[in-house]
């Protein structure tokens, strides 16, 4: 991704999911709290369709989905569900076309990754699409289509808009580690081959030539090195999570010029701690990779641990303020 190392992403931004079921509302916090980066929401709290998972399904081309008991699943046609998890994007859209008027700089959308989506997927006979890798070739496929289309809306939308695209994949390291649960519950299906998986991402990632990519995953042990393999310009992770082990794989991903989306702020209601304090792990890891200070404001964005659908709204929009003011701190401050 060379093209991308001059990028400038924002200081701070959210994951994608925010509380609350109203768009303009919404927009308004985001563009308001995170001015230098701000993000399209998901509100799933609207219900299925709004949800990460049925969001991505109504972007999907020639493939549909429905809502079933069991949860999302592939048909043969669109349905209400379909037509109401598209309707709810447009919302989303115009929401932040409204406040974004005139604004230039980088501006992230979401969705959910080709290996997330095969994991959440059903098919027909009620396995997920994990368990077919014709049909995890065709989701690809799709989602690749439908996300061409979905970044193309966005650039007409905010004309000066640097877009940057995140695919959610907290099921990735379930799938490389063969941990994704059967239909039936008593069994899991089998690993997916690393190499595999890191091609597939590689074709989504490419659907965004003109910009950088981002994966997030809030769950442990995030593959770094694939997805730098598989072209990310950029991992958004929960900061907590990481481990000691992970230290040699970040220092030559930052030295390679990935940049870190580091989740420090809690997702859920609590008490804040003072800015600086928030990015305190940030500054010991530095430290103890032996990286220069002066890098840091430059490859670290603060985000929360992860999305704050499950936040009350006045939290969503104190974590967002702390995420700018623990960026700015950063900056300030970075020894």
């Amino acid at each position: 991704m060379s093209e991308n190392s001059e990028f400038r992403f924002g200081s701070a931004t959210g994951v994608g999911s925010m509380p609350g079921g109203d768009a303009r509302e919404t927009a308004k916090t985001v563009t308001g709290s995170v001015e230098d980066f701000p993000f399209l929401a998901e509100l799933p709290a609207r219900g299925p369709g709004a949800d990460m998972i049925g969001r991505t399904a109504g972007m999907l081309v020639e493939l549909y989905a429905r809502v079933e008991p069991s949860g999302w699943r592939i048909g043969d046609r669109p349905g209400r569900d379909t037509k109401r998890a598209r309707s709810w994007l447009g919302e989303d859209l115009d929401a932040l076309e409204e406040f974004t008027q005139g604004y230039e700089g980088p501006v992230k959308v979401q969705a959910v990754g080709p290996w997330t989506l095969a994991a959440a997927l059903e098919l027909k006979n009620g396995e997920v699409a994990l368990s077919d890798p014709g049909a995890c070739r065709d989701l690809a496929g799709s989602l690749v289509e439908g996300l061409r289309s979905h970044l193309d809306e966005v650039r007409r939308r905010i004309p000066g808009a640097q877009l940057v695209l995140q695919l959610d994949e907290p099921s990735l390291t379930a799938v490389l580690r063969g941990q994704v649960k059967s239909a039936s519950g008593y069994r899991t299906h089998r690993a997916v081959d690393r190499q595999a998986v890191e091609a597939t991402l590689r074709d989504v990632v490419g659907v965004h030539g003109e910009g950088p990519v981002v994966v997030h995953s809030c769950a442990p042990d995030v593959p770094f090195a694939l997805l730098r393999r598989a072209g990310a310009a950029a991992v958004s992770f929960d900061f907590s999570l990481l481990t000691e082990r992970d230290d040699d794989v970040i220092g030559e991903a930052v030295e390679g010029g990935t940049k870190l989306l580091a989740g420090v702020v809690p997702g859920t209601d609590g008490p804040l701690s003072d800015p600086a304090g928030s990015v305190m792990g940030v500054r010991t890891l530095w430290r103890r990779l032996g990286l220069h200070p002066g890098l840091l404001a430059e490859a670290v964005t603060v985000t929360p641990s992860c999305g704050l659908a499950g936040a009350s709204p006045a939290y969503a929009r104190q974590a967002l303020a702390h995420c700018v003011r623990a960026a700015r701190s950063l900056a300030d401050n970075p020894e």
